[in-house]
């Protein structure tokens, strides 16, 4: 498969939040002021000048009013600009006019990029720049008045931030435009200070307005205020018209200006004739000195304002409230007569289904509903609105229920693929994840966002259409919730006076919850009525760094006891001792070989629906699986890069135990070497499910497998779920068949499923470790379910994680080993590196072995292990079959904390016994997180080999029934050759 170029299908989905991050790229931070002494101190105003802006910008909630830097003269200019970035210049132009053009000229020459505005002291000044306009534009945009306020340099600096973010922003987040028309610099230096004063002010009401529990947010949101452009000819106007007519929200005009570059005094008239001719209903605003204009306005059914007007700052307020959208929304009848108004959104979407049809035909026609929504930041909500005209619909009862929809779907996508406060609900979805306790999410936790939110992002379905990726319904307490359980119970002081692990879990179960988390937990299962697995995500948990795996508990639970309370209580036990899970022998000893203080750990709990469907009282999903996108056992063809993963019917605690189950490359999932007996003899031969009939078990006495048992394949066969996962052998003519009514063995090889690609397995497990290595920048491990007898077959992805493949530096073909002095030698092998101070061997004696009695021998090797740990040493650990397998007929049936010393682990073929590398995903896990050598020495290989007769040679400190441990008098060497997979061992 071509290796796909995440870059090209990652389309990260843009919340409102994300969209207000990425608006208004172009900010004015620092400004050069270039002014005499005396035009400086008509500005400064004895010192406060900088304290005003500062001010203005406070009172408009703006948090970055730009710095202003002053100088008097050009050569200081120029210094200036080449020691600091520079966004915007001013020149201030007084009793000396001519000055400053030739030091804007100057500067222009320069520095061509930076853009400068001319700011005259009064009025009187203007006609003498406007004899010599084309003189001045070469280097300036445009002139402003100095009215006494410093407003206008908050206009200024506002003015040119809209105009360089227009393009940007309306295609970004869809903002919306007011065009205001004016040429006259004595209006527009009074106007635009008022219009972006009003324009903020509202825009920051209406958003307070919206309750909100994310204030970086409501602060990013006023950068989704309209931009206010402002042009001072027809053709300037009729230019952003036609460009951005989609976003243009309302127009301010005013009545004469140049047209075809001549003063023309119906060019206002003519443009908003020109605006109203597009049919978009725009608010247009005609402004004029002169009274009898007014009469104009209303023929063109524009609004009118004269300039002159003492209360010039009350109409445009009052026109931007009741024409643009800022204030509460008012329902009209189809004559425009107000009849009720919403103040909020939530208020509107309740009156919606109550409003008569004239009125919703009278918003839905003038497309306000969509402007109203964008003044409040609802940038996604306003563009999906939009798109759609009046004539769309057959009717008003269509329009009503199209806008509650678009609601509906607007507040889901804002979730999906985050992390969201708890609402009951909202728990019952899979497109999210809950949250019931503050505090970080853990290791686990944190995979499951990562992969909640990654496949939102990315568009699956192009990628693998037969199957639906999604995450199990999941909730997540935080770890905070841990500290508290420990502190409410004064638990800190039990956990370390007593290190009885049975103890402790006593003592967890008796604490109590805090209230509450306890009555968020009797919400949730009021809705959640499914098995659920209750699973630990501590901080230290499936880390880049130092990754654990199985060292905590898990508990799965039915969850279907007729009494509720019971539910509730099976559910906070489960979470009571996965807390205490922190504090198991495993997880000390764990901490232990890392060298880490148990005490920094802390707990978060995973809750999450069970996978699978329930069949005669048992309940488990159809498929299972373990996958890695780095295979340390590669055969034939097969290369490390490729992968591989292993599957089995039930529950995955099947599979994570290193049980039986069916491996496979999912880039070659058709090649398999094994021969029709060896598939027989490693077939899977009974599974896991929850049974569901089960009452009264106990979470303490009988583990973290109380609701679980095993069950004969015969009763998968009942259930029906065999159909795609097993294949009959045919002992008659020593063949495989599919056919499920013949008699004969069950094998579980899922060849349906992997060589008749009845189900996209492979190509879809290939798929996903290739995306999620990319994304995660290191080799994955996921887990997963599948369930196939849902409409569209849905593949479940319950856990991810990083695995730790080290670099490779050593290359054991060039180096000169003394091939007398081999301890031991493995051509199939992973570890990289060189080890030189190991002493200590424990191995189980081959001339004692007896398969039966491999869980005496897991205990003779805790027993060493323990007494190597008291020593802080560390050891090479050799043994038959394969460690920590679950099946004690496989292997040495030993947990992770039984052998946690070892440094180097060997797994040795005997006749008659399987030699398969450890597949339990935990045991593996951990081995390659803690860079652990791990070899497998196959009976009989010409290659690879153990020379038991030096380890007999050496002093023995401790023999027990099957197990010896030795010391060689000087340390071993151990070289192991991760690219190669190679290993020798030397004494």
């Amino acid at each position: 498969m071509e290796k796909i170029d995440l870059n090209r299908i990652y389309k990260r989905k843009k919340n409102d939040r994300d969209i207000f991050q990425e608006l208004m790229p172009f900010k004015v931070k620092e400004i050069l002021l270039v002014a005499n002494y005396y035009d400086a101190y008509t500005i400064e105003r004895e010192g406060q000048f900088s304290d005003k802006i500062f001010g203005e910008y406070l009172q408009l909630n703006l948090f970055t009013a730009p710095r202003f830097t002053s100088v008097a003269s050009e050569s200081e200019a120029l210094k200036k600009l080449r020691e600091r970035h520079y966004d915007l210049i001013i020149i201030m132009a007084g009793l000396d006019k001519q000055t400053p053009l030739i030091i804007s000229r100057n500067i222009k020459k320069v520095h061509p990029h930076i853009k400068q505005l001319m700011l005259v002291n009064n009025n009187g000044d203007l006609a003498y720049f406007h004899r010599i306009e084309k003189e001045v534009h070469e280097s300036i945009e445009r002139l402003f008045v100095w009215n006494g306020s410093t407003k206008v340099f908050l206009a200024m600096a506002k003015y040119l931030e809209d105009r360089m973010n227009l393009e940007a922003d309306t295609r970004l987040g869809d903002v919306r435009v007011i065009l205001v028309v004016e040429d006259s610099v004595k209006y527009y230096s009074r106007y635009l200070p008022l219009l972006y004063t009003e324009i903020m002010t509202q825009t920051q009401k209406i958003i307070a307005d919206e309750p909100s529990d994310d204030e970086l947010g409501l602060i990013l949101k006023i950068r989704v205020r309209p931009k206010v452009i402002l042009v001072s000819t027809y053709e300037d106007a009729i230019e952003i018209i036609d460009k951005y007519k989609n976003n243009i929200i309302g127009v301010i005009s005013d009545v004469r200006y140049a047209k075809n570059g001549i003063e023309d005094e119906d060019a206002g008239v003519e443009l908003i004739k020109y605006v109203q001719r597009l049919g978009y209903k725009i608010p247009c605003l005609l402004q004029s000195h002169e009274e009898e204009n007014a009469k104009r306005a209303e023929k063109i059914h524009a609004e009118f304002i004269n300039k002159n007007s003492l209360t010039l700052a009350q109409e445009i307020k009052t026109f931007i409230k009741t024409r643009l959208g800022f204030g509460n929304f008012i329902f009209r009848d189809k004559s425009g007569h107000p009849i009720d108004k919403a103040t909020s959104i939530k208020e509107f979407r309740r009156k919606l289904t109550t409003i008569p049809d004239e009125s919703l035909e009278y918003h839905s026609i003038r497309n306000g509903i969509s402007t109203w929504l964008m003044a409040r930041g609802e940038i996604n909500l306003a563009q999906k609105l939009r798109r759609y005209s009046f004539e769309y619909f057959k009717n008003t009862d269509e329009i009503r229920q199209f806008i509650a929809n678009v609601f509906e779907s607007s507040k889901l996508k804002k979730i999906r693929g985050r992390i969201i406060p708890f609402r009951p609900e909202l728990v019952d979805s899979n497109r999210y994840i809950t949250r019931l306790g503050l505090g970080s999410l853990g290791g686990k936790g944190r995979g499951l966002a990562f992969i909640s939110n990654f496949i939102e992002n990315v568009y699956l379905k192009k990628l693998i259409p037969n199957l639906k990726i999604a995450i199990p319904k999941t909730a997540i307490i935080g770890v905070e919730e841990f500290d508290n359980f420990l502190e409410l119970n004064d638990l800190y002081k039990e956990t370390y006076i007593n290190n009885e692990y049975d103890h402790l879990k006593k003592a967890f179960q008796q604490a109590t919850l805090s209230l509450p988390l306890k009555e968020k937990l009797r919400q949730y299962l009021q809705v959640m009525t499914k098995p659920l697995a209750v699973r630990s995500s501590g901080l230290f948990e499936d880390s880049l760094s130092q990754p654990f795996a199985g060292v905590y508990a898990t508990y799965l639970i039915p969850n279907n006891n007729p009494d509720f309370e019971r539910r509730l209580e099976e559910l906070e036990d489960a979470i009571k001792l996965v807390y205490a899970s922190v504090f198991s022998d495993e997880s000390r000893a764990y901490f232990k070989a890392i060298d880490s203080m148990i005490e920094e750990e802390k707990m978060g709990v995973i809750i999450q629906e069970v996978i699978g469907n329930e069949h005669n009282g048992r309940y488990y999903p159809d498929i299972s699986g373990v996958a890695q996108s780095y295979n340390f056992y590669p055969f034939s063809y097969i290369r490390p890069e490729d992968g591989f993963a292993v599957t089995a019917i039930g529950l995955g605690a099947y599979v994570v135990g290193g049980e039986k189950t069916h491996r496979f490359s999912p880039a070659f999932p058709k090649l398999q070497l094994a021969s029709i007996q060896d598939k027989i003899r490693s077939s899977q031969n009974y599974f896991y499910a929850i049974d569901m009939k089960h009452r009264g078990y106990d979470l303490i006495r009988d583990g973290e497998n109380a609701a679980i048992k095993a069950y004969d394949l015969k009763e998968a066969e009942r259930d029906g779920t065999l159909e795609y996962s097993a294949s009959v052998y045919d002992f008659m003519n020593d063949r495989i068949v599919y056919d499920l009514n013949e008699k004969g063995p069950r094998i579980i090889d899922f060849a349906k499923i992997l060589q008749y690609d009845y189900i996209p397995l492979a190509s879809t497990l290939q798929i996903l470790l290739d995306i999620f290595s990319q994304a995660m920048g290191s080799p994955v491990e996921i887990e997963f379910s599948l369930n196939i007898e849902e409409s569209i077959p849905v593949f479940y992805l319950l856990q991810i994680k990083p695995l730790i493949k080290n670099e490779y530096s050593i290359d054991i073909d060039t180096l000169h080993i003394d091939q007398k002095k081999i301890l031991l030698k493995a051509n199939k092998g992973m570890g990289n590196g060189k080890l030189q101070y190991i002493r200590d061997v424990v191995y189980i004696d081959p001339r004692k072995f007896d398969r039966l009695k491999t869980r005496e021998m897991a205990e003779e090797v805790k027993q060493l292990n323990a007494e190597i740990a008291r020593e802080e040493e560390k050891f090479i650990l050799i043994g038959p079959g394969r460690w920590g397998t679950r099946d004690p007929l496989t292997g040495i049936p030993v947990q992770w904390s039984d052998i946690a010393n070892a440094k180097i682990i060997v797994e040795q073929g005997l006749p008659d016994f399987p030699l398969d590398a450890s597949l339990g995903s935990h045991f593996f896990h951990n081995v390659t997180s803690m860079n652990i050598g791990y070899f497998a020495i196959p009976f009989e290989s010409p290659d690879s080999f153990i020379r038991f007769d030096v380890l007999e040679q050496q002093d023995v400190i401790h023999e027990l029934t099957y197990a010896r441990r030795v010391r060689f008098k000087k340390p071993l060497t151990v070289w192991m050759d991760g690219k190669k997979q190679t290993s020798v061992i030397t004494y």
